[in-house]
């Protein structure tokens, strides 16, 4: 371990951000029952600031990681601290799991809300009075083995699926593998560092034309009744559980990726 504090720091923020991807989920189930689909995308931009933010902090104590290792020559030493961030993202995508139906509640009733408060910093106030800080007990949903019945009958395509494991492995590791290039490389890690656009990109074109249009296919059908609310759950249980997996293939992408980094940066230089 190259620095336990600023390790502990990283894992802790990749936990968070991963968290948030994870109940980011809730918005579709959210936006078909209230049948305000645009409202929830909006309100979850909140949620995606935290998410930001927790990344600007996030970021450079792990680069900053590398750069100990590098100097103190103990690069041996990074691969077990890269693996530790990469289970804090399973571990924060393990905790959003069970709260998902929660958030999906408390979801629905923010976004009903909006109508009245009509601006968001409005909305906010209104949550944190007190008496509806005490309705927030009635919302909490505990999770159910029979919430997952029939999830593998919902008409929800496979490949659809399978590529979600594979892209969220590759956003999972993307950065870390390139910083774990870099740092293999010393002389060379800006460049290193960079490519992790190679790594990233091949995801986000993947997920824009395979997985996000089905997504939004499957919530539209459901709001013009062409499908089930279950349809849209079962949907949401299923990149859940692919959020975890791909979390959990991220250690044994991690490797292989870097080993691809550090290809392409030395037919660069």
């Amino acid at each position: 371990m190259i620095d336990a504090k600023r390790l502990i720091i990283v894992a802790f923020f990749t936990m968070v951000i991963n968290l948030i991807d994870t109940l980011s989920y809730s918005i579709r189930p959210s936006g078909v029952r209230t049948r305000k689909l645009a409202v929830a995308l909006s309100l979850f931009n909140i949620m995606a600031v935290i998410s930001r933010l927790s990344n600007m902090i996030q970021a450079p104590f792990l680069g900053s990681i590398v750069d100990m290792a590098i100097k103190m020559d103990k690069v041996h030493l990074l691969q077990n601290d890269m693996r530790i961030v990469l289970f804090s993202a399973t571990l924060g995508a393990l905790i959003g799991a069970p709260l998902m139906p929660t958030f999906v509640s408390i979801f629905t009733v923010a976004i009903n809300g909006m109508e009245g408060a009509g601006t968001v910093p409005k909305l906010i106030l209104k949550g944190f009075r007190w008496s509806n800080l005490k309705k927030i007990k009635k919302k909490i949903v505990l999770p159910r083995l029979s919430m997952l019945k029939g999830i593998w009958k919902a008409n929800i395509p496979k490949t659809f699926l399978i590529y979600n494991v594979i892209i969220t492995s590759i956003y999972t590791t993307g950065v870390i593998s390139s910083l774990y290039a870099g740092a293999i490389i010393p002389e060379y890690r800006i460049t290193a560092s960079q490519l992790s656009g190679i790594v990233n990109g091949f995801a986000t074109v993947l997920f824009t034309v395979v997985v996000d249009p089905v997504a939004a296919l499957i919530t539209d059908q459901a709001l013009s009744g062409k499908r089930t609310q279950h349809d849209v759950d079962s949907m949401v249980v299923l990149l859940v559980f692919g959020k975890i997996l791909g979390t959990l293939l991220a250690q044994l992408i991690f490797i292989p990726a870097a080993d691809l980094i550090l290809f392409v940066t030395k037919l660069i230089v």
